[in-house]
């Protein structure tokens, strides 16, 4: 599976099927007002896919006009421009994994592996991982690991530190997220938030849960 989400292959229906389910933050729940009279303005504007939308919502400039074509509210379409936007976590560069040796991660930023959707390519398959530690001459373990975290960087709203959290946990891939029992996830979390102090507070199964669901979409 891709870094990214294939776009061209999410329908509307898709996506208004994703924001239902979702359990929206507070901030973003007022997408849920009138989403099926919504969405039948945007296709009626020749809106099909994902793809088509994220185009049409591309420069915040151009929604004013677009909220007059499709009567939908011009507030509306900017918060949906934020949660489409959402779906395509921005690439960290390999330097944010500055907890793993700097040589380490300069060898792999000299071979051009510059960032998380680089290194998720490069990195894919055992075979890739083992020809890229003998190539770099960085130990086996760390290229491993490193793969991992690009792969749960994938996930929404997950940071480099949260990737860290959750291969600390046990959690390697966005599959392992997504299948986990949520009670269980949270448990982990927490307990390794609790041993390395990554953040102040506790780790909720409602944030969990959301991060279950996100991660369902790609893995």
């Amino acid at each position: 599976m891709p870094y990214y989400i294939d776009a061209e292959r999410v329908s509307l229906d898709d996506l208004q099927k994703r924001i239902e389910e979702t359990d929206l933050v507070p901030s973003r729940s007022s997408l849920l007002d009138d989403l099926d009279g919504t969405f039948v303005k945007l296709k009626a504007h020749g809106f099909a896919t994902l793809a088509d939308l994220r185009k049409g919502l591309k420069n915040p400039k151009d929604i004013p006009a677009l909220s007059k074509e499709t009567g939908v509210d011009t507030a509306y379409l900017t918060l949906l421009r934020r949660e489409v936007e959402s779906y395509f976590p921005k690439a960290h560069p390999v330097g944010a994994f500055d907890w793993f040796q700097k040589d380490d991660l300069d060898k792999l930023e000299s071979s051009g592996l510059k960032n998380t959707v680089l290194l998720y390519d490069a990195l894919a398959t055992s075979e890739k991982r083992e020809q890229a530690a003998t190539a770099l001459g960085v130990d086996a373990d760390v290229i491993d690991a490193i793969s991992a975290l690009a792969d749960l960087t994938r996930i929404q709203w997950v940071s480099p530190t949260t990737a860290r959290m959750l291969v600390s946990a046990g959690y390697k891939d966005a599959k392992a997220v997504s299948g986990a029992d949520p009670e269980g996830l949270c448990s982990d979390l927490d307990r390794v938030n609790k041993e390395n102090k990554y953040f102040k507070g506790t780790i909720g199964l409602r944030d969990v849960r959301r991060l279950m669901k996100a991660a369902s979409y790609v893995s």
